[in-house]
């Protein structure tokens, strides 16, 4: 019989057994209404959910600007340039006043000066602006939600903002094949939504998801919460259309998961961050959602228990395990001291773990995981915990992760790294960082995504300032470097990492990067400043 309340787990001291105690906790469901409530009180909560201009969500002081930018030889906007683009679109889809929240990038580190927002309808008029900017030399930047956290979506300088947000259609579902093909522009949230009501998933799933397009995650090959389950986005996007530089369309569409006809071109644009082509429309392989979800909150006293933990859940969970995050006390508590609607259902541990899975019997995938936190804490490793199948309570505790990131930058300055580090290495940059910025760090925690190695390390201080700055960069890029690891497991490199890009790809690799660059944007136009320049 599949659970319908909530179970919370403990491990009995004194006799070392397991016992399930049927104990309620108290939750609070978030709704598409109650976001806007909760945006009006939390700043950074509304960032997450505003639709970009127009929307009345506070934007902070910045904390750092790029005036020390050297501006590229590009032509200067013109009003006779704004014509032709109003001739082109219609005026109400060319943008010339209330750019801040175009100009802005998400953590209110970077300012761009754009005078200029487009908002094409379509692939033609893409095309038609791209050829136009190329022939005069006008750099542009693509946008899609704005959430990004490496400055890849913003202008640096000047740079006309092409936003994709009016290319918002989910354009087919297919129920029996699985692909669903969208345009750039729609939300990650609208397009999952559309694809559950055949029964098939997004195989993407992130804290964004809200505001996110579809086309910016592709473009930075965004990870997201189940990599561990489905792999990342090079696997499930079939196909691609894409505008170059010079307004010629490129059609890499596909609707077959099996396509050995060549190079595989697609894959350029998935990761390349805007700066190769304008991403429009691709195809994707959605799978059948699961009918069944449960997931575990479980506390830890070692990060040598989450690794065994990890090593258990892959071993007994194996096919319904769908996510597997770690959460650690600092930036557990920090969340639910900004956000005093989350409630925590368990307290008092120095590591967190959220284990998801997902299958299509209830029956079965609740025995598995309930045994698999039993024989853990039989063993010593899970302390307390809590499981539910019920879909309200797994939204609520999903959100306690999801609110993680937004608590550390609510009321303070964070410096966020999103690196992939050796599982047996993955959390000892954490307590390296906390004794290397002592005091001048208010909060240094880590979190992220156990199952696929990826952990963001963040570092919050009261205000931006060059001495702590001194003190975490390039270190934590060297360190992860001589790990072997990635300085950016799948936020992209932007503008706030291009010049760390060479603690992660060999020269000659970075070389033929310039090289792909220079053949398909010829320019330089399309998202100057970013990945290499």
């Amino acid at each position: 019989m599949r659970f319908q309340q909530l179970l919370h787990v403990r491990r009995l001291a004194s006799a070392g057994a397991t016992t399930l105690m049927r104990r309620p906790i108290t939750t609070t469901t978030i709704t598409t209404t109650s976001r806007t409530a909760l945006a009006a009180t939390y700043p950074a909560f509304a960032t997450t959910v505003r639709t970009m201009a127009g929307s009345g969500a506070p934007i902070p002081e910045l904390t750092e600007i790029t005036d020390n930018v050297q501006r590229g030889n590009y032509a200067t906007l013109t009003d006779k340039d704004v014509a032709h683009f109003e001739q082109l679109l219609g005026k109400n889809f060319v943008l010339t006043e209330d750019l801040e929240g175009y100009n802005i990038c998400f953590l209110k580190r970077i300012r761009g000066n754009s005078k200029l927002v487009l908002k094409p309808g379509s692939t033609a008029e893409v095309a038609a602006i791209m050829k136009y900017c190329n022939e005069r030399r006008l750099a542009v930047v693509p946008q899609g939600g704005n959430t990004g956290l490496v400055g890849g979506s913003v202008p640096i300088c000047d740079e006309i903002v092409l936003s994709l947000a009016r290319l918002n259609k989910v354009l087919s579902v297919d129920e029996v094949t699985g692909i669903a093909v969208v345009e750039a522009g729609c939300i990650l949230e609208n397009f999952d939504q559309r694809a559950r009501e055949v029964g098939l998933t997004v195989p993407l799933d992130l804290g964004a998801k809200a505001s996110c397009h579809i086309g910016g995650n592709v473009s930075t090959n965004a990870g997201g919460v189940r990599v561990v389950r489905y792999g990342n986005l090079h696997g499930s996007v079939l196909g691609v259309e894409a505008v170059l530089a010079t307004g010629q369309v490129l059609d890499l569409m596909s609707n077959f998961k099996k396509d050995n006809t060549g190079y595989h071109m697609k894959h350029l644009f998935i990761g390349s961050e805007g700066t190769l082509g304008v991403v429009t429309k691709l195809s994707m392989l959605c799978p059948h959602s699961s009918r069944a979800v449960n997931v575990a909150f479980i506390g830890l006293n070692s990060f040598d228990d989450v690794l065994k933990t990890f090593v258990s859940a892959k071993r007994n969970l194996g096919e319904i395990l769908s996510s597997c995050e770690l959460i650690d006390e600092r930036a557990l508590n920090t969340a639910l001291e900004q956000f005093k609607f989350l409630n925590s259902p368990i307290s008092g541990f120095p590591f967190y773990m959220l284990i998801e899975t997902s299958g299509s019997k209830g029956d079965h995938d609740e025995e598995k995981i309930n045994q698999f936190i039993g024989d853990g804490m039989e063993r010593g490793e899970i302390q307390d915990g809590t499981v539910t199948g019920d879909p309200g309570k797994v939204q609520e505790i999903w959100k306690i992760r999801e609110m993680v990131p937004l608590g550390l930058i609510e009321k303070s300055f964070c410096f966020k790294y999103d690196i992939s580090l050796p599982l047996r290495d993955f959390y000892n940059i954490v307590d390296v960082m906390r004794e290397r910025c002592g005091p001048l760090a208010t909060v240094v925690c880590g979190y992220g995504h156990l199952g696929d190695s990826n952990l963001h390390l963040n570092v919050s201080c009261e205000q931006f300032n060059d001495e702590i700055y001194k003190r975490v960069e390039p270190f934590v890029y060297e360190y992860t470097s001589k790990l072997k690891g990635s300085i950016s497991a799948e936020h992209g490199i932007g503008f706030l990492k291009k010049d760390y890009l060479h603690y992660s790809k060999d020269p000659v690799a970075i070389g033929y990067m310039r090289e792909m660059k220079k053949l398909l944007d010829p320019n330089s136009i399309l998202n100057p400043y970013k990945v290499l320049n």
